[in-house]
């Protein structure tokens, strides 16, 4: 029996996904991290000390995930990182931490498999296309830009290779805003308006051609609560930060 703690329990993602954990027959909730609910502990050291816990599944959000991981691996116990927010520098240090505290740690900047597919189309196409750019839609009160989906997308092309550029950024005649953020090599162009959730296009351009692949995601949790529960179940036994739902699938 894996005993779970979610950050966020009164959440978007984290009601829903509470209910999964309840129902599920080699799952045990045993706790919650709420700031608006007084039922629950409202902070993750004091959870940590009130629950007993083999994972925590952070979904809070981009100003307290990186404290909130942080604190649970240093005490020894395993994360599944769902919120956004976390730079690269941040999971390098996640990293090393839980390298140190011998636990490991999930994170995915989407756990839906139409995201992790969507992730493993565009390696694809870059292998075989040499241009391309990202653009992140988000509702309009998401405070932080990119999304996570949009970061890992951007992060797991650099791996494949850098994107070729016509004209270089700091080229530009104009605001040099206007060509978006560098995110790991790509850029990324982050909008935010009302009626988005979470939308990512990657967009390859070829001599006389183009190949568009887009992530959409609908107003309900569901996609992601069967890849966090895939994560939560894989967690134990590793050590070190695994980063991409794909990792767990492929």
């Amino acid at each position: 029996m894996i005993r779970v703690v979610i950050a966020g329990i009164t959440g978007w993602v984290g009601r829903p996904l509470a209910d999964a954990i309840s129902r599920a027959p080699d799952l045990e909730l045993t706790g919650g991290v709420s700031r608006s609910d007084p039922g629950f502990p409202s902070s993750v050291g004091e959870a940590l000390d009130a629950c007993p816990m083999d994972v925590l599944v952070e979904y809070t959000s981009a100003a307290s995930v990186k404290s909130n991981v942080l604190t649970a691996v240093d005490r020894g116990v395993g994360v599944v990182v769902g919120s956004s927010g976390l730079s690269g520098e941040d999971y390098d240090e996640i990293d090393a931490l839980a390298h140190t505290r011998g636990v490991g740690v999930i994170a995915a900047g989407n756990f839906s498999l139409a995201a992790t597919l969507h992730l493993r189309f565009a390696e694809e196409a870059a292998r075989h296309l040499q241009t391309w750019e990202i653009v992140d839609y988000a509702s309009a009160t998401k405070p932080d830009a990119p999304s996570g989906t949009a970061r890992e997308l951007a992060e797991r092309l650099q791996g494949v290779r850098p994107p070729a550029i016509g004209v270089p950024v700091a080229d530009v005649l104009g605001p040099e805003g206007v060509r978006g953020a560098t995110v790991a090599g790509t850029q990324v162009h982050s909008l935010r308006l009302p009626s988005f959730i979470i939308s990512t296009d990657v967009i390859f351009g070829g001599e006389s051609e183009r190949l568009t692949l887009r992530y959409d995601a609908g107003e309900s949790a569901a996609p992601y609560i069967a890849g966090t529960l895939l994560a939560i179940r894989a967690l134990p036994g590793r050590v070190g930060l695994t980063r991409g739902l794909d990792r767990l699938l492929f």
